[in-house]
């Protein structure tokens, strides 16, 4: 599913928010992030990376202009090392990291749940919230709908004004993003081992190739223009009366390993498939299973 009639929306109490501030604030991240923060304007989000210098993962970022203030909205059990290493790099920069109290961050997805919020359909189109924070449209794909972010009563206002009604749902939202090839920071990403291009960031429109040097860039650049990839996350789809695999099963293909799920569902999920193993030689007639249970999967495409 990619979308459902009607609105929905739900608190993600897994993610958390820190604030930067300051007048050195786009500098700062211009230098440390997979995306260009010359884009992130209060109209305008954005979803980056922050990698080792040997560019692998370390923490996914959404970013959003507050008016007076960036927020980061991330994964809030790994809020604090986030913190922590924005505040290593931060050397003379002019720029304050807090991790304020009282925040919240809220999803509403549906058929045309961008326009409640004043929103137009594009990926990423932002504004303030009256109240603090931003709402925007997720900036990965427009298909996952409206995130807000921000102080928790600003948020539920604005839900509120536009007719929503937060829902004990995070795994209608679970099955919307994984549907959708989205992966949820270190739940479906090795830290200190996967590869952006690999995670579809590139297709989740999360980094540049022409903004010039950021921390882990060299590589980055080198897997995209030499065509290195050899693997990709992707969603699979399976029977929805089965269990779920758990993350890390192995995937096989007759007989061979081809990859490895990630996180799941019934009947959805994430995995690491093989490309190899996409483009079968002719007269192979194997299929993708995982535990036994045949999996389809389903390459991400572009926002």
């Amino acid at each position: 599913m990619t979308e459902t009639a009607t609105p929905f929306a739900t608190l993600l109490p897994g993610r958390g928010l820190l604030r930067l501030d300051g007048e050195d604030v786009r500098g700062f991240l211009q230098g440390l992030v997979s995306n260009d923060t010359a884009l992130l304007t209060p109209r305008h989000a954005l979803f980056c990376a922050l990698l080792t210098p040997q560019g692998k993962f370390l923490h996914e970022l959404i970013l959003a202009d507050s008016g007076d203030g960036v927020l980061i909205d991330t994964e809030e059990a790994r809020k604090a090392d986030l913190q922590r290493r924005l505040t290593m790099y931060r050397l003379r920069a002019k720029i304050g990291i807090a991790a304020p109290d009282g925040q919240a961050v809220a999803v509403a997805f549906g058929d045309g749940v961008a326009a409640r919020f004043g929103l137009s359909e594009d990926a990423g189109a932002a504004r303030p919230l009256d109240g603090g924070g931003a709402v925007f449209v997720d900036p990965r794909k427009a298909a996952l709908g409206v995130r807000l972010v921000g102080p928790r009563a600003a948020v539920e206002a604005a839900l509120a004004a536009a007719g929503l009604v937060p829902e004990e749902g995070e795994a209608a939202w679970e099955r919307h993003r994984l549907s959708l090839g989205v992966p949820d920071g270190s739940r479906d990403i090795a830290v200190d081992r996967g590869f952006l291009l690999e995670n579809n960031f590139e297709e989740l429109n999360g980094v540049s190739f022409t903004k010039g040097c950021y921390v882990g860039q060299e590589l980055t650049a080198r897997t995209k223009h030499r065509s290195t990839i050899r693997k990709k996350l992707m969603t699979v789809e399976f029977d929805p009366a089965a269990p779920p695999p758990p993350p890390d099963t192995t995937i096989m293909f007759g007989g061979r390993d081809a990859g490895a799920m990630r996180t799941a569902v019934p009947g959805v999920g994430l995995a690491m498939i093989r490309l190899e193993f996409l483009d079968p030689a002719e007269g192979e007639d194997h299929v993708f299973t995982a535990d036994g249970l045949v999996i389809h999967p389903i390459p991400t495409t572009a926002a």
